[in-house]
């Protein structure tokens, strides 16, 4: 987007309070200024049309016309980024998963509790998420109207993995995920595991979504459980997660070190270990987000004989962790979105046929 002029913002929600405490945190930033406000979906749809904002905020909880319908109109017909506002409360973590499906690029949770204590930390989430949607590519967002078909049940193997693919995903991430993971095959004695930047409460809901949706059993990851074949371990909000053998197996381990690059769960950990304790038998991805995180544990993996891929710019909805992946170990690596689970696969056999 064009940074010469403020971008111009339409606050979505059915409360007054909280359109006139987004607009004025909008408003603090110079970047950014509030073209209008909608206090419904309905509403919302007239004032795009009308002012043809460059960013919307969304609340998901409205009447007459929801979230997620607005959401999924936008996508289709007057395709723009939208940050959606989640409710604090009210399992509001499924609505907002998939409203990430559909393309939301990022969400924030709204105050909760004592007003005045929680606003300083909403403000920075707010504009730290405005400036990444304004960065985004939007011809990374392809619709995802339905939910992948449920696999058919099977048998999934209850042995140690032979095989790691280990999986990098930020802003964007979970649209990528929902098609990465539900075509990743069970039977090829791979074990997968995913780091998502998602806060502490999402990932479970996350790991929930992802499982039913795929051939794999997947699960948040806990401290201690064995890497299973078959089976994909989401790294929990908050903690770093990393392989470990011990007693002749590979079980998972969590902390709750520093963050890295900014973030925790970081990727870069995971890379490290999945590439010591797994070598040749791993392979890397890095899916869209933004920053580095992943480019040199991708690096770590590569060099441990292991098999590295990245998703296309022209798909990923942020650029900079695929941009600094390719950059570190090449364009050999970088794949179209719908191919990195055969990819992935694909060097899996390779590996069990050297």
């Amino acid at each position: 987007m064009q940074n010469d002029r403020p971008l111009r913002v339409l606050v979505v929600d059915d409360s007054a309070f909280m359109r006139r405490v987004i607009s004025e945190i909008i408003s603090s930033d110079s970047r950014f200024e509030v073209c209008g406000m909608a206090r419904d979906g309905m509403d919302a749809l007239r004032q795009v049309h009308r002012l043809d904002p460059d960013l919307v905020t969304l609340d998901l909880q409205m009447p007459e016309l929801d979230g997620l319908s607005v959401l999924g109109y936008l996508m289709s017909e007057a395709p723009r980024p939208v940050v959606v506002l989640s409710a604090a409360e009210g399992g509001a973590e499924q609505l907002t998963l998939r409203a990430l499906e559909l393309g939301a690029v990022d969400f924030v949770r709204k105050p909760s509790g004592t007003i005045s204590l929680d606003l300083e930390r909403v403000s920075e989430r707010l504009l730290q998420a405005l400036h990444a949607a304004s960065e985004v590519n939007l011809r990374g967002v392809s619709l995802l109207a339905r939910l992948p078909r449920p696999p058919l049940a099977m048998a999934l193997s209850s042995e140690v993995a032979q095989y790691a693919i280990a999986v990098a995903a930020s802003t964007g991430g979970p649209r990528a995920l929902a098609e990465v993971v539900p075509a990743l095959p069970a039977g090829i004695g791979a074990a997968a595991l995913i780091v998502q930047h998602m806060p502490a409460g999402f990932t479970r809901s996350l790991a929930s979504r992802l499982d039913a949706m795929s051939a794999m059993r997947v699960l948040e990851a806990e401290d201690g459980m064995l890497v299973r074949a078959d089976h994909a371990y989401v790294a929990p909000g908050g903690m770093h997660m990393y392989t470990a053998a011990e007693n002749g197996v590979r079980v998972i381990r969590l902390g709750n070190e520093p963050t890295l690059w900014g973030v925790r769960p970081a990727a870069d950990h995971l890379f490290r270990s999945v590439a010591r304790d797994y070598g040749r038998a791993a392979v890397g991805v890095v899916l869209t987000g933004m920053g580095r995180d992943g480019a040199a544990g991708l690096v770590a993996i590569r060099e441990a004989g292991g098999s590295v891929f990245c998703q296309s710019l022209s798909t990923a909805i942020a650029q900079g962790m695929p941009r600094a992946a390719a950059q570190a170990t090449g364009e050999q690596g970088v794949r179209h979105l719908s191919e990195i689970s055969a990819a992935a696969a694909g060097a899996i056999s390779g590996a069990m046929h050297a």
